[in-house]
């Protein structure tokens, strides 16, 4: 569980301080908070549906998820205000560490035709965005109890000033970058 927080350490803070030429050991960027989100369109039709996706998301995370509500009304996808969409997870410090090292080094590896994950999704203030089609990568999911298959987007949002500085950050932690 430590291993992801000790490789940073070890290895990242010598590497980026060599690479980027800072003076001081606070100016390395770090990994604040990761962000799971579920986006649930079909819960307009099915308010039952986010029952699932709460039970999924507590599963992976290992913390209970904040159910996001619609901030304006779209009548063409028969939304109101107020009506649930989502639901959202943000993680800190040990949980972060925990869910990120079990990202990197189990559940990408059991996406099928795995050829890395996209350099291009950062945001330009050195956030990066992850979105994964379902949910049966992590193996807290099993598949005969699950009712849909739901994807999620996540986010690592890091105190980078850049997305070259983020993009260094977290390849040194294990993150696998596509060569394209």
């Amino acid at each position: 569980m430590d291993r992801l927080k000790e490789k940073y350490r070890k290895e990242v803070i010598p590497a980026m301080m060599q690479k980027f030429n800072y003076k001081n050991i606070m100016e390395i960027p770090k990994l604040d908070k990761v962000v799971v989100n579920i986006g649930m369109g079909e819960a307009v039709q099915n308010p039952k549906a986010m029952d699932g996706a709460i039970d999924n998301l507590r599963a992976i995370t290992g913390q209970t998820p904040v159910v996001t509500k619609a901030k304006k009304s779209i009548a063409a996808f028969k939304i109101r205000t107020g009506m649930p969409i989502g639901v959202k997870v943000t993680l800190r410090s040990q949980k972060m560490y925990h869910f990120t090292d079990k990202l990197l080094n189990v559940a990408l590896a059991r996406v099928r035709d795995f050829r890395g994950v996209s350099a291009k999704s950062f945001d330009g203030r050195g956030n990066y965005t992850l979105g994964l089609r379902d949910q049966l990568v992590f193996p807290e999911i099993d598949y005969d109890k699950i009712d849909k298959m739901r994807g999620m987007d996540i986010v690592f949002v890091t105190t980078a000033k850049t997305d070259e500085e983020a993009k260094e950050l977290l390849k040194l932690m294990g993150m696998p970058f596509a060569d394209r």
